[in-house]
Protein backbone atom coordinates (compact mmCIF):
# COMPACT_ATOMS: atom_id res chain seq x y z
CA UNK A 1 0.00 0.00 0.00
CA UNK A 2 2.54 2.56 0.85
CA UNK A 3 4.44 1.95 -2.84
CA UNK A 4 0.98 2.16 -4.61
CA UNK A 5 0.45 5.69 -2.53
CA UNK A 6 3.81 6.67 -3.28
CA UNK A 7 3.58 6.16 -6.92
CA UNK A 8 0.90 9.14 -6.33
CA UNK A 9 3.41 11.94 -5.75
CA UNK A 10 6.40 9.89 -8.00
CA UNK A 11 6.03 12.90 -10.58
CA UNK A 12 6.30 15.48 -8.57
CA UNK A 13 9.24 14.28 -6.54
CA UNK A 14 11.08 13.87 -10.44
CA UNK A 15 10.15 17.14 -11.42
CA UNK A 16 11.68 18.88 -8.21
CA UNK A 17 15.22 16.46 -8.43
CA UNK A 18 15.08 18.08 -11.78
CA UNK A 19 13.90 14.79 -13.95
CA UNK A 20 15.79 11.79 -11.45
CA UNK A 21 14.41 8.84 -11.02
CA UNK A 22 13.06 8.67 -7.62
CA UNK A 23 11.59 4.54 -6.33
CA UNK A 24 10.31 3.48 -2.93
CA UNK A 25 10.88 -0.41 -2.59
CA UNK A 26 10.44 -2.92 1.31
CA UNK A 27 13.57 -3.24 3.24
CA UNK A 28 15.91 -0.98 4.60
CA UNK A 29 19.14 -2.00 3.78
CA UNK A 30 21.10 0.30 1.52
CA UNK A 31 23.02 -0.50 -1.52
CA UNK A 32 26.51 0.91 -2.58
CA UNK A 33 25.82 3.03 -5.11
CA UNK A 34 27.42 6.41 -7.54
CA UNK A 35 27.19 9.68 -6.03
CA UNK A 36 24.26 10.49 -8.40
CA UNK A 37 22.05 8.98 -5.64
CA UNK A 38 20.46 9.43 -2.88
CA UNK A 39 19.16 6.80 -0.36
CA UNK A 40 17.14 7.01 2.35
CA UNK A 41 15.39 4.44 4.97
CA UNK A 42 12.42 5.03 6.48
CA UNK A 43 9.67 3.40 8.71
CA UNK A 44 6.07 3.40 7.52
CA UNK A 45 4.17 1.59 10.18
CA UNK A 46 6.61 -0.30 11.71
CA UNK A 47 8.05 -1.66 8.19
CA UNK A 48 11.19 -0.94 6.50
CA UNK A 49 11.12 0.52 2.96
CA UNK A 50 14.33 2.14 1.13
CA UNK A 51 14.06 5.39 -0.87
CA UNK A 52 16.22 5.93 -4.00
CA UNK A 53 16.71 8.74 -6.28
CA UNK A 54 19.45 8.33 -9.24
CA UNK A 55 20.27 10.92 -11.69
CA UNK A 56 22.55 10.01 -14.35
CA UNK A 57 25.31 12.77 -14.55
CA UNK A 58 24.86 15.58 -11.37
CA UNK A 59 25.25 14.54 -8.41
CA UNK A 60 22.52 15.91 -5.72
CA UNK A 61 23.54 18.64 -3.14
CA UNK A 62 22.87 18.99 0.57
CA UNK A 63 19.84 20.89 -0.19
CA UNK A 64 18.19 17.78 -2.12
CA UNK A 65 19.57 15.61 0.40
CA UNK A 66 18.05 17.27 2.94
CA UNK A 67 14.58 18.30 1.30
CA UNK A 68 13.86 14.20 0.74
CA UNK A 69 14.39 13.36 4.41
CA UNK A 70 12.20 15.72 4.99
CA UNK A 71 9.48 14.88 2.49
CA UNK A 72 9.94 10.91 3.75
CA UNK A 73 9.10 11.96 7.23
CA UNK A 74 6.04 14.09 6.00
CA UNK A 75 5.04 10.91 3.91
CA UNK A 76 5.40 8.40 6.97
CA UNK A 77 3.60 10.87 9.38
CA UNK A 78 0.32 11.19 6.87
CA UNK A 79 0.13 7.81 5.42
CA UNK A 80 0.10 6.25 9.02
CA UNK A 81 -2.74 8.80 9.71
CA UNK A 82 -4.97 7.13 7.11
CA UNK A 83 -5.32 3.99 7.98
CA UNK A 84 -8.85 3.42 7.65
CA UNK A 85 -10.23 1.26 4.69
CA UNK A 86 -11.97 2.59 1.88
CA UNK A 87 -10.59 5.65 1.97
CA UNK A 88 -7.24 5.05 -0.23
CA UNK A 89 -8.17 7.66 -3.59
CA UNK A 90 -9.08 9.89 0.00
CA UNK A 91 -5.39 10.04 1.19
CA UNK A 92 -4.06 9.83 -2.04
CA UNK A 93 -5.56 12.91 -3.19
CA UNK A 94 -4.45 14.66 -0.11
CA UNK A 95 -1.09 13.63 -0.08
CA UNK A 96 -0.76 14.81 -3.63
CA UNK A 97 -1.97 17.96 -2.97
CA UNK A 98 -0.47 18.55 0.49
CA UNK A 99 2.99 16.63 1.27
CA UNK A 100 5.76 19.19 -0.87
CA UNK A 101 3.92 22.29 0.64
CA UNK A 102 4.43 20.33 3.77
CA UNK A 103 7.78 19.43 2.99
CA UNK A 104 8.75 23.03 2.36
CA UNK A 105 7.57 23.75 5.72
CA UNK A 106 9.40 21.84 7.33
CA UNK A 107 12.65 22.32 5.64
CA UNK A 108 12.11 26.13 6.10
CA UNK A 109 10.87 25.56 9.75
CA UNK A 110 14.50 23.99 10.71
CA UNK A 111 13.89 22.50 14.25
CA UNK A 112 11.64 19.51 13.81
CA UNK A 113 10.93 19.29 17.07
CA UNK A 114 8.62 22.63 16.88
CA UNK A 115 5.55 22.68 14.77
CA UNK A 116 6.06 24.50 11.22
CA UNK A 117 2.04 25.25 10.90
CA UNK A 118 2.91 29.26 10.93
CA UNK A 119 4.78 28.40 7.71
CA UNK A 120 2.74 26.36 6.26
CA UNK A 121 -0.19 28.99 6.83
CA UNK A 122 2.07 31.67 5.15
CA UNK A 123 2.93 29.25 2.45
CA UNK A 124 -1.06 28.74 1.73
CA UNK A 125 -2.35 32.29 1.82
CA UNK A 126 0.61 33.30 -0.65
CA UNK A 127 -0.50 30.42 -2.86
CA UNK A 128 -4.04 31.91 -3.01
CA UNK A 129 -2.67 35.39 -3.14
CA UNK A 130 -0.71 33.99 -6.26
CA UNK A 131 -3.98 33.91 -7.95
CA UNK A 132 -5.22 37.37 -7.24
CA UNK A 133 -5.49 39.99 -9.51
CA UNK A 134 -5.98 43.96 -8.71
CA UNK A 135 -7.20 45.92 -11.78
CA UNK A 136 -5.49 43.56 -14.22
CA UNK A 137 -2.08 43.27 -12.98
CA UNK A 138 -0.73 40.57 -10.73
CA UNK A 139 -0.54 40.88 -6.97
CA UNK A 140 2.60 40.86 -5.61
CA UNK A 141 4.16 41.16 -2.16
CA UNK A 142 7.37 40.04 0.27
CA UNK A 143 8.24 38.53 3.75
CA UNK A 144 11.54 38.48 5.32
CA UNK A 145 11.52 36.05 8.11
CA UNK A 146 14.25 36.76 10.89
CA UNK A 147 15.81 34.50 13.14
CA UNK A 148 17.85 37.02 15.11
CA UNK A 149 16.17 39.55 17.65
CA UNK A 150 14.93 43.10 16.63
CA UNK A 151 17.90 44.52 17.98
CA UNK A 152 20.11 42.74 15.69
CA UNK A 153 18.07 42.71 13.48
CA UNK A 154 17.91 47.25 13.59
CA UNK A 155 21.89 47.10 13.44
CA UNK A 156 21.64 44.99 10.34
CA UNK A 157 19.26 47.26 8.74
CA UNK A 158 21.09 50.31 9.56
CA UNK A 159 24.48 48.59 8.41
CA UNK A 160 22.70 48.69 4.63
CA UNK A 161 21.06 51.67 4.74
CA UNK A 162 17.65 50.64 4.63
CA UNK A 163 14.69 51.79 6.82
CA UNK A 164 12.75 49.76 9.60
CA UNK A 165 9.06 50.77 10.35
CA UNK A 166 7.93 49.11 13.47
CA UNK A 167 4.78 47.63 13.64
CA UNK A 168 2.98 48.21 17.09
CA UNK A 169 1.75 46.00 18.70
CA UNK A 170 2.80 43.17 15.97
CA UNK A 171 0.06 41.75 13.40
CA UNK A 172 -0.42 37.35 13.30
CA UNK A 173 -0.12 36.12 9.73
CA UNK A 174 -3.78 35.13 9.82
CA UNK A 175 -5.98 33.95 7.35
CA UNK A 176 -7.42 37.11 6.72
CA UNK A 177 -4.13 39.19 6.17
CA UNK A 178 -4.82 39.82 2.67
CA UNK A 179 -7.98 41.06 3.48
CA UNK A 180 -6.67 44.51 2.12
CA UNK A 181 -5.57 45.54 -1.07
CA UNK A 182 -2.85 47.99 0.14
CA UNK A 183 -1.00 44.40 1.81
CA UNK A 184 -0.09 43.14 -1.97
CA UNK A 185 -0.90 46.72 -3.47
CA UNK A 186 2.08 48.52 -1.16
CA UNK A 187 4.13 46.10 0.17
CA UNK A 188 5.66 44.77 -3.56
CA UNK A 189 8.39 42.19 -2.82
CA UNK A 190 10.33 44.33 -4.27
CA UNK A 191 11.79 47.20 -2.14
CA UNK A 192 8.82 46.35 0.42
CA UNK A 193 8.91 43.81 2.60
CA UNK A 194 6.83 42.62 5.56
CA UNK A 195 9.44 41.52 8.39
CA UNK A 196 8.30 38.81 10.89
CA UNK A 197 9.29 36.34 13.22
CA UNK A 198 9.42 32.65 12.73
CA UNK A 199 6.25 32.10 14.90
CA UNK A 200 4.82 34.70 11.70
CA UNK A 201 4.19 37.45 13.85
CA UNK A 202 4.59 40.49 11.42
CA UNK A 203 6.69 43.21 13.39
CA UNK A 204 7.40 46.07 11.05
CA UNK A 205 7.73 46.74 7.50
CA UNK A 206 11.39 46.53 5.62
CA UNK A 207 11.73 49.17 3.02
CA UNK A 208 15.56 48.85 0.82
CA UNK A 209 17.66 51.81 0.85
CA UNK A 210 18.73 53.09 -3.16
CA UNK A 211 22.42 53.31 -1.99
CA UNK A 212 23.64 49.92 -3.45
CA UNK A 213 23.70 50.34 -7.49
CA UNK A 214 22.64 47.05 -8.75
CA UNK A 215 22.43 45.54 -12.27
CA UNK A 216 19.62 44.22 -13.76
CA UNK A 217 20.06 40.74 -13.07
CA UNK A 218 21.25 41.38 -9.29
CA UNK A 219 17.79 43.16 -9.33
CA UNK A 220 15.55 40.64 -11.03
CA UNK A 221 17.47 37.33 -8.87
CA UNK A 222 16.85 39.57 -5.35
CA UNK A 223 20.85 39.50 -4.28
CA UNK A 224 20.13 42.23 -1.93
CA UNK A 225 17.77 40.31 -0.13
CA UNK A 226 19.77 37.62 -0.13
CA UNK A 227 22.46 39.63 1.88
CA UNK A 228 20.35 40.28 3.79
CA UNK A 229 18.75 36.79 4.98
CA UNK A 230 22.62 35.44 4.97
CA UNK A 231 22.75 37.94 7.91
CA UNK A 232 19.16 37.46 9.98
CA UNK A 233 20.38 34.85 11.50
CA UNK A 234 20.88 30.72 11.01
CA UNK A 235 17.49 29.69 9.43
CA UNK A 236 16.14 33.02 8.28
CA UNK A 237 14.65 33.42 4.69
CA UNK A 238 12.48 35.55 2.67
CA UNK A 239 9.66 34.79 0.78
CA UNK A 240 8.10 36.67 -2.69
CA UNK A 241 5.08 36.69 -5.30
CA UNK A 242 6.89 38.21 -7.68
CA UNK A 243 4.96 39.68 -10.94
CA UNK A 244 5.07 35.79 -12.76
CA UNK A 245 2.75 35.11 -10.30
CA UNK A 246 5.43 32.61 -8.55
CA UNK A 247 6.35 31.80 -5.09
CA UNK A 248 10.23 32.31 -4.92
CA UNK A 249 11.73 31.27 -1.20
CA UNK A 250 14.90 32.71 -0.81
CA UNK A 251 17.61 30.52 1.39
CA UNK A 252 20.42 31.47 2.68
CA UNK A 253 23.15 30.96 1.12
CA UNK A 254 21.98 31.17 -2.18
CA UNK A 255 19.55 28.82 -3.13
CA UNK A 256 15.41 29.50 -4.40
CA UNK A 257 12.49 27.16 -3.05
CA UNK A 258 9.94 28.20 -6.79
CA UNK A 259 6.53 27.48 -6.54
CA UNK A 260 6.07 27.89 -10.37
CA UNK A 261 2.82 26.41 -12.44
CA UNK A 262 1.39 24.83 -9.68
CA UNK A 263 4.66 22.57 -8.57
CA UNK A 264 7.67 22.58 -6.08
CA UNK A 265 11.04 22.90 -7.41
CA UNK A 266 14.65 23.87 -6.50
CA UNK A 267 16.81 26.08 -8.06
CA UNK A 268 20.36 25.36 -6.50
CA UNK A 269 23.44 27.07 -8.16
CA UNK A 270 25.36 24.30 -6.68
CA UNK A 271 23.95 22.27 -8.99
CA UNK A 272 24.80 24.04 -12.21
CA UNK A 273 27.94 24.82 -10.94
CA UNK A 274 28.83 21.07 -10.74
CA UNK A 275 27.83 20.45 -14.21
CA UNK A 276 29.86 23.63 -15.73
CA UNK A 277 33.05 22.63 -13.05
CA UNK A 278 35.84 22.15 -15.60
CA UNK A 279 34.22 23.59 -18.64
CA UNK A 280 34.87 27.14 -17.79
CA UNK A 281 36.79 29.43 -15.95
CA UNK A 282 34.86 29.25 -12.27
CA UNK A 283 34.93 33.25 -12.04
CA UNK A 284 32.47 33.12 -14.28
CA UNK A 285 29.80 30.52 -13.28
CA UNK A 286 27.93 32.18 -11.06
CA UNK A 287 27.46 35.18 -13.35
CA UNK A 288 25.88 32.76 -15.93
CA UNK A 289 24.01 30.56 -13.52
CA UNK A 290 22.33 33.86 -12.00
CA UNK A 291 21.67 35.70 -15.41
CA UNK A 292 19.90 32.71 -16.66
CA UNK A 293 17.60 32.65 -13.79
CA UNK A 294 17.02 35.87 -14.29
CA UNK A 295 15.93 35.10 -17.63
CA UNK A 296 13.87 32.15 -16.46
CA UNK A 297 11.88 34.86 -14.47
CA UNK A 298 11.45 37.04 -16.96
CA UNK A 299 10.37 34.54 -19.41
CA UNK A 300 13.42 34.63 -22.11
CA UNK A 301 14.91 31.88 -23.83
CA UNK A 302 18.28 31.49 -25.05
CA UNK A 303 20.53 28.88 -25.19
CA UNK A 304 24.31 29.12 -24.10
CA UNK A 305 27.29 26.85 -25.27
CA UNK A 306 30.69 26.52 -23.21
CA UNK A 307 32.45 25.56 -26.34
CA UNK A 308 35.68 23.02 -25.41
CA UNK A 309 37.59 22.91 -28.82
CA UNK A 310 39.23 25.72 -30.95
CA UNK A 311 37.89 28.51 -32.86
CA UNK A 312 38.35 27.28 -36.14
CA UNK A 313 36.13 24.07 -35.52
CA UNK A 314 33.79 26.79 -34.28
CA UNK A 315 33.53 28.30 -37.96
CA UNK A 316 33.10 24.40 -39.25
CA UNK A 317 29.38 24.27 -37.09
CA UNK A 318 28.26 27.51 -38.18
CA UNK A 319 24.83 27.60 -40.33
CA UNK A 320 24.58 31.49 -39.94
CA UNK A 321 23.74 34.25 -38.11
CA UNK A 322 21.01 36.01 -36.54
CA UNK A 323 20.30 39.58 -38.55
CA UNK A 324 22.36 37.69 -41.23
CA UNK A 325 25.22 40.41 -42.79
CA UNK A 326 23.61 42.90 -41.97
CA UNK A 327 26.83 45.99 -40.82
CA UNK A 328 24.86 47.21 -37.75
CA UNK A 329 24.64 43.65 -36.25
CA UNK A 330 28.38 43.10 -37.20
CA UNK A 331 29.45 45.67 -35.35
CA UNK A 332 27.92 45.44 -32.09
CA UNK A 333 28.97 41.77 -31.85
CA UNK A 334 32.70 42.93 -32.54
CA UNK A 335 32.20 44.78 -29.48
CA UNK A 336 31.39 42.30 -27.60
CA UNK A 337 33.51 39.34 -29.21
CA UNK A 338 36.50 38.63 -26.42
CA UNK A 339 34.87 39.90 -23.38
CA UNK A 340 34.97 38.12 -20.52
CA UNK A 341 31.29 36.86 -18.52
CA UNK A 342 31.83 39.14 -15.58
CA UNK A 343 32.87 42.26 -17.98
CA UNK A 344 30.05 42.04 -19.98
CA UNK A 345 27.64 41.29 -17.11
CA UNK A 346 29.30 44.43 -14.94
CA UNK A 347 28.59 46.53 -17.85
CA UNK A 348 24.53 45.34 -18.32
CA UNK A 349 25.29 43.68 -21.67
CA UNK A 350 25.27 40.21 -20.60
CA UNK A 351 21.75 40.12 -19.92
CA UNK A 352 20.90 41.48 -23.19
CA UNK A 353 23.09 39.32 -24.93
CA UNK A 354 21.20 35.91 -24.46
CA UNK A 355 17.77 37.24 -24.49
CA UNK A 356 18.78 37.88 -28.14
CA UNK A 357 17.84 35.39 -30.80
CA UNK A 358 20.25 32.27 -31.37
CA UNK A 359 23.15 31.04 -29.31
CA UNK A 360 25.50 32.56 -27.50
CA UNK A 361 28.88 30.94 -27.36
CA UNK A 362 31.99 31.21 -24.96
CA UNK A 363 35.32 29.46 -24.35
CA UNK A 364 36.69 27.65 -21.45
CA UNK A 365 38.18 31.19 -19.86
CA UNK A 366 34.71 32.86 -20.31
CA UNK A 367 35.15 34.48 -23.55
CA UNK A 368 32.70 35.50 -25.91
CA UNK A 369 33.06 33.90 -28.94
CA UNK A 370 29.89 34.07 -31.13
CA UNK A 371 26.65 35.55 -30.23
CA UNK A 372 22.98 35.16 -32.55
CA UNK A 373 25.49 32.11 -33.43
CA UNK A 374 23.15 29.36 -35.73
CA UNK A 375 24.60 26.27 -35.59
CA UNK A 376 24.41 23.70 -38.32
CA UNK A 377 22.73 20.52 -36.37
CA UNK A 378 23.82 17.92 -39.17
CA UNK A 379 27.46 17.88 -37.39
CA UNK A 380 25.87 16.25 -34.45
CA UNK A 381 26.22 12.62 -34.10
CA UNK A 382 23.06 11.47 -34.04
CA UNK A 383 19.54 12.43 -34.97
CA UNK A 384 18.40 15.23 -33.07
CA UNK A 385 14.51 16.48 -32.73
CA UNK A 386 12.51 18.92 -31.14
CA UNK A 387 11.85 22.47 -30.99
CA UNK A 388 14.34 25.26 -32.40
CA UNK A 389 16.38 25.70 -28.95
CA UNK A 390 15.42 21.99 -28.14
CA UNK A 391 17.52 20.51 -31.50
CA UNK A 392 19.86 23.54 -31.52
CA UNK A 393 21.03 22.68 -27.71
CA UNK A 394 20.72 18.96 -28.03
CA UNK A 395 23.29 19.45 -31.18
CA UNK A 396 25.51 21.91 -29.55
CA UNK A 397 25.98 19.32 -26.61
CA UNK A 398 28.39 17.34 -28.45
CA UNK A 399 30.79 20.16 -28.50
CA UNK A 400 30.52 21.53 -24.86
CA UNK A 401 28.09 21.98 -21.98
CA UNK A 402 24.84 23.34 -22.88
CA UNK A 403 22.08 25.48 -21.08
CA UNK A 404 18.93 26.23 -22.10
CA UNK A 405 15.92 28.04 -21.24
CA UNK A 406 12.71 28.04 -22.57
CA UNK A 407 10.46 31.12 -23.42
CA UNK A 408 7.91 29.71 -21.16
CA UNK A 409 10.61 29.47 -17.91
CA UNK A 410 12.21 26.31 -18.17
CA UNK A 411 16.10 25.54 -17.74
CA UNK A 412 17.24 22.86 -19.17
CA UNK A 413 21.11 21.13 -19.16
CA UNK A 414 22.27 18.86 -22.05
CA UNK A 415 25.17 16.82 -21.93
CA UNK A 416 26.25 14.51 -25.08
CA UNK A 417 23.14 15.17 -26.57
CA UNK A 418 20.87 14.53 -24.32
CA UNK A 419 19.16 16.46 -20.98
CA UNK A 420 20.33 15.55 -18.02
CA UNK A 421 18.40 17.84 -15.72
CA UNK A 422 15.34 20.19 -15.81
CA UNK A 423 14.02 23.09 -13.09
CA UNK A 424 10.60 24.57 -13.75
Amino acid sequence: MPIDVFDAIRGNIRSFLGGAEVDLVPGGEEEKMGIAAIQAAVSIEDRPYLFTARRAVLPFTRSEEAFCRELLTAFSGLYSGFRQEGYAAHFRTALLASIMDITVARFLRGDNRKGFWPIQQLVQLLKNLSYQRYEGKPATTGFIVHRTTQDELGKLVRQRQHTLIPLKPSHAVSPTFFANPLTYRFIDGTNLFFVANIQMQVTGVLRTGGAVVQTDVERFTQRELFSLIRNAGTGAFAVTVNEASEIEVLVSPDKLLVRRKGVWCIFDPDIIRSFLAGSIDPAAIDDILWTVYALSKIRHGTVVLIYDRGVRQLAALKKGSVGGDDPIGRFLIGKARGRGVGELRQAGGLLRILSADGMTVFDKSGKLLETGFIIDTSHAREVVTGGGRTTAASAASFFGKVIKVSQDGPIELYQDGRQVYRFG
